[in-house]
């Protein structure tokens, strides 16, 4: 059973007008399902958090880069890039979720329950980007703001371009969160005369494959891997690619 919402609310620092809405951030598919069994796919969608989760998502995105921007004055867009990827990554999302103990707020149905849920690192993200959607729907964006900045401390903090993983590592450690094996590379062809080549490579792993093209093997790959990461992003969030 979970904790209940009062805690919850206390936990973000923010006072709820509408307390519903953190409810239902907290609210997994597989508790929508199970409590309301005769509902239409409309009404579940009402009652679960999968699209308060994809304004999370945006919100948590932007408040992000607007702080990696203004403390990192003089980074390219790369390491801007590769920094935010880090942040907002499923490990990071689910260990900033386990820091704050979210599992034992979240509504969940019995079979999830009893295959760990609360404790799975996807489900944890998601949650957490469902509540910072919520908080952003309730209070604005500079509310927002103010739980996403206090919570992501430490990690605004530590992190620079230099501690930043790279895609490769990034999608390797996504899919390890998930329990699935590491992606493979494969280069699928090669144009251009010696001096001037460019490489084109697929990634694929359970799930799915991505393609990218680069001067050398390694910038292909990581190109590849940043397709992977979007489009693994983007299943999660039930968006067609």
């Amino acid at each position: 059973m979970a904790a209940p919402v009062g805690q919850l609310e206390s936990l973000t620092g923010h006072r709820f007008s509408n307390i519903d809405l953190l409810v239902r951030a907290t609210t997994h598919r597989s508790w929508a399902y199970e409590n309301n069994p005769d509902a239409a796919e409309s009404e579940i969608h009402q009652i679960e958090n999968e699209s308060i989760e994809f304004i999370g998502d945006s919100v948590l995105g932007l408040v992000v880069a607007e702080n990696l921007y203004n403390k990192n004055k003089g980074a390219s867009e790369g390491d801007l890039t590769l920094m935010k990827h880090r942040l907002v990554s499923t490990a990071s999302l689910a260990s900033v979720a386990e820091r704050l103990e979210l599992g034992k707020f979240i509504r969940i149905g019995k079979g999830e329950e009893h295959t760990g849920g609360r404790k799975k690192q996807t489900l944890l993200a998601n949650t957490l980007e469902a509540i910072i959607g919520a908080i952003f729907l309730d209070g604005g964006y500079s509310a927002a703001k103010v739980f996403i900045t206090r919570i992501f401390t430490d990690e605004f903090r530590e992190i620079s371009p230099k501690s930043s993983l790279d895609f490769k590592t990034l999608l390797q450690e996504t899919l390890q969160a998930e329990k699935l094996a590491a992606p493979r590379y494969n280069v699928l062809r090669t144009e251009g005369p010696p001096h001037d080549r460019e490489f084109f490579v697929e990634a694929i792993w359970e799930g799915g494959r991505s393609t990218g093209n680069g001067r050398s093997i390694k910038s292909a790959e990581m190109m590849a891997a940043q397709s992977a990461l979007e489009a693994i992003k983007a299943t999660s969030l039930g968006v067609e690619t």
